[in-house]
């Protein structure tokens, strides 16, 4: 059947899912309407199970999904919760680096959340990464090293994948505007800092940042990718097979929990709720390599931000060459859109 999952496991996983999905919509809602404080009862008891079993455990699948879908009834926010987390420095550092995880992942793909919500949260983790900056300036340890600055890798990840989803609301409207805004957040300190978060980053990440940066020249990415790229030492491992070499590209172990759901029940109260990766036309693609006209800027006024969402996730497929062979969507788990490539356009 349509609605069936192949795999025994998943089918299970599945139907507990869509069961404690239907649950949780019968609690909250009475008449029609969102109840205040079964909502917020419910959240209480769920946050500490998230705390528990979920934050601690590396690449979780879907099971987290109960609190993005009860975080849509807009009551209650895992936000406020998971930047107490992040950035507290008692706190575990792998906790902490899950807790950037979420953040970014949730700021992505939660359709529900407005706007302003979302600049807030940049706000606050930019504001926050300065500040972590400031600090190191002095220091012994101002040095790229993820064991010495895993959550402000963390933090950057979780800027630059947000930015990268939201970049097109984020300019939409006035893009005189939302320029200024962009560039009153200071990528530029943050990328050329000694801490060198790009050279950490997921790649996938961390070009589309750069393309998009490039494109509306709040800061120029390459130069500082293509030494990471020349530095970047290859790591021999043995195996059964035999010794096979390969170069850290996820050097953070990354994952993104809202990656797209898959479970055929469950996904029919997630999608609508869900921003989906839009994907780019070969036409936006090579735009992107291009540093965005003066004259754009003044009309305030852009085509490329007239884009209408597709309903289906885009395929596009543009073979690699030497330069980055790790270029894809900006996640990289099972489920998000197929391998990308870009490279920026010669001097």
């Amino acid at each position: 059947r349509l609605d069936h999952m192949v795999h025994p496991v998943a089918e299970l996983l599945d139907i507990l899912m869509s069961l404690v999905l239907s649950y949780m919509k019968d609690v909250c809602y009475v008449d029609g309407k969102v109840d205040n404080n079964k909502t917020k009862d419910l959240y209480r008891d769920l946050i500490n199970i998230f705390d528990k079993l979920l934050l601690p455990t590396h690449a979780s699948c879907h099971v987290q999904f109960f609190m993005f879908y009860l975080c849509s009834f807009k009551l209650v926010s895992i936000l406020e919760h998971l930047w107490k987390k992040l950035q507290d420095p008692s706190n575990p550092a792998i906790i902490r680096q899950a807790a950037g995880n979420y953040i970014g992942s949730f700021l992505a793909r939660a359709k529900f959340i407005p706007l302003i919500t979302v600049k807030s949260c940049l706000d606050l983790l930019v504001n926050w990464l300065h500040i972590y900056l400031n600090n190191q300036d002095s220091g012994t340890k101002a040095f790229c090293d993820v064991a010495l600055h895993g959550p402000f890798y963390s933090a950057c990840q979780a800027v630059f994948y947000t930015f990268v989803f939201r970049h097109k609301q984020l300019l939409s409207g006035n893009l005189k505007e939302g320029l200024r805004y962009l560039q009153s957040l200071n990528f530029e300190r943050i990328v050329m800092s000694q801490l060198n978060p790009l050279k950490v980053c997921l790649p996938s990440v961390v070009n589309f940042f750069a393309a998009i940066t490039n494109k509306y020249q709040l800061v120029f990415c390459y130069t500082i990718i293509e030494r990471n790229n020349r530095q970047m030492l290859p790591v021999i491992r043995s195996t059964a097979g035999g010794d096979s070499v390969q170069t850290c590209t996820n050097p953070l172990d990354t994952f993104f929990p809202f990656d797209p759901c898959v479970l055929k029940r469950s996904k029919q109260f997630i999608d609508p709720i869900y921003q989906i990766w839009e994907g780019m036309s070969a036409e936006e693609l090579q735009e992107f390599k291009k540093p965005m006209k003066k004259e754009i800027v003044e009309d305030e006024d852009d085509d490329f931000l007239k884009g209408e969402v597709p309903q289906n996730d885009t395929v596009i497929g543009i073979t690699p060459s030497s330069f980055d062979a790790h270029f894809r969507s900006p996640s990289s788990s099972v489920g998000s859109p197929p391998m990308l490539y870009m490279q920026p356009s010669p001097l």
